[in-house]
This record gives C-alpha cells, sequence and structure tokens, in this order.
C-alpha cells in the first residue's frame, strides 16, 4: 500500500511503506546508540575537542536523513520539509530507537528554533533558513537566559532600539552551550516594552562569546557568558518582520513540538 490521494493535493506515502522505508535506512545507515552518549550540555567525561567532533557527527547524520526523505517530517514540502503526518513521525521514531540520531542538531535547533521560525518567521526568513536548517547546514541557538533574571524573558533587560533600518542590540546572554558552533542565534531582547526575537547572524560585530567550562558550579561544555555591545542588525533580521511577534503566543505554543523534531 503505497498510499491515498486527497482531492486537490498530491498521494501522501502511507505510514506502513513509510515505516518499510526508515527501516530499511536506519538498519543500512546507522550505527547503534552507545549507552554512555551524553545528550544536553552537561557533559563531564567530553572535553571540547571530542565535542566538535560530535556536533560534526550529528550534522552528518542529520544530512544523511534529509537526503534520505527522513529529515523535516511534519515541515511544509516548500520548506524542505516532507509534509507528512505525526503518525509519520512516531514511525520514525520508533525505527530509529536504540540508533545513533543527531541529538545535538534537536536542540535548540530544531525545537524551539526551527519550529519558532517555521510559526512566527516571514516567508523570506522561512525560505533562507529552515531548508538549510534541515539539511544540517545551519546550527542554531538562541540567546534567552540573563545573569539577572534566568530564562524570564518576558522581564529581558537585553534592548533592542530601532534605528533607521537597522536595530541595535546590547545586553548580556548565559547558559548557552556551543554558542560559537552556530550560524545563526535567535536573540529575545526588549523592544519598547515587548519582548521580540532578532535573527543574529554568527559574527556579527558587536556580538562577542565568553567560554565558561561550569554551569551553576557542574561542568559543562561551552557553557557561554555572551555580550552584546551595539550589535546591529538589519531591520528585516526581525522575526515577523514589521509584524513582528506577540511573545504569550510563543510561550503557550502548543504546536512548537510538531514542527521541532530533526526526525519529524
Amino acid at each position: 500500500m503505497r498510499g491515498e490521494a486527497v482531492e486537490g493535493m498530491e498521494e501522501v506515502e502511507s505510514v506502513e511503506a513509510f515505516r518499510e522505508r526508515a527501516r530499511a535506512f536506519v538498519q543500512a545507515n546507522l550505527q547503534p546508540s552507545l549507552p554512555t552518549r551524553s545528550i544536553g550540555v552537561l557533559r563531564p567525561l567530553h572535553n571540547d575537542e571530542e565535542e566538535l567532533a560530535a556536533v560534526a557527527r550529528d550534522r552528518e547524520l542529520q544530512r544523511q536523513l534529509f537526503d534520505a526523505g527522513l529529515a523535516g517530517i511534519c515541515f511544509p514540502r516548500e520548506y524542505g520539509g516532507q509534509g507528512l503526518t505525526p503518525a509519520h513521525q512516531a514511525a520514525l521514531i520508533e525505527e530509529m530507537a536504540g540508533f545513533e540520531f543527531p541529538s545535538r542538531v534537536q536542540v535548540p535547533t530544531m525545537s524551539p528554533c526551527a519550529a519558532v521560525l517555521l510559526e512566527f518567521g516571514t516567508e523570506a526568513q522561512k525560505q533562507a533558513h529552515l531548508p538549510a536548517i534541515l539539511r544540517g547546514e545551519e546550527l542554531w541557538m538562541q540567546f534567552l537566559s540573563e545573569p539577572s533574571g534566568g530564562s524570564d524573558v518576558a522581564g529581558a533587560l537585553t534592548t533592542a532600539v530601532r534605528d533607521g533600518a537597522e536595530y541595535v542590540l546590547n545586553g548580556t546572554k548565559t547558559f548557552v552551550p556551543l554558542a560559537d558552533e552556530a550560524q545563526t542565534i535567535l536573540v529575545y531582547a526588549n523592544e519598547d516594552g515587548h519582548t521580540q526575537a532578532f535573527l543574529v547572524p554568527a559574527g556579527t560585530p558587536g556580538l562577542s562569546v565568553d567560554k565558561r567550562d561550569k554551569l551553576m558550579g557542574v561542568k559543562a561544555l561551552s557553557t557561554n557568558f555572551v555580550t552584546l555591545s551595539d550589535c546591529r542588525v538589519p531591520a528585516e533580521n526581525r522575526l515577523g518582520g514589521e509584524v513582528g511577534i506577540d511573545f504569550s503566543l510563543i510561550l503557550n505554543h502548543s504546536r512548537v513540538a510538531l514542527g521541532a523534531s530533526a526526525v519529524g
């Protein structure tokens, strides 16, 4: 059973056929997952070189999944995804259980960054970044927490001030793992009393990363302290463009997980 066609839409691959295709790919291309594989930012057994090698491997895995038609399962096809259903995503997750997967692409590149971009970005922002994310070419980080208020982004002290065709960002962010490996950073900042988000390319003048090796007293890799000092980005880099975002919708956004997975 290949699938079924819906009037006005092209045929959709059945979950059963998709599962068989996913199983064949996983068994032919992926290694069993090691019990000692560490996930997240607390990696006391890894040094920076080992972690960077793991990042490179995860990006390679992401590209393999993309080339096999197994990345962005629930992302629309116009952005490089498969345009399939949560049932297809669940089938792939089940088939990948016990095998390696690109965990470092998963958080925060896929979730929450890509999901937020998919929902709130302009068409130009989505076209420019989502396909590259799904191919493993772009890693994203979010600058969320601050030294004074933790992850209370609604009370962020980092500011964004419009200056002609640009925004000028000033502030300090912390608890940002591997910020120096990201190609794009999603920076949350206060603009006239409202939280907005800005797409900041890595290497933008005024953005500096101070590497720290501990997070709340626990050894962690690349848990950075980031300073934005008169960091200028084009106005079109404001998430959502001129419309911007309603940050309360992001906080209560029940659909974020749907488009968030590296395998979904």
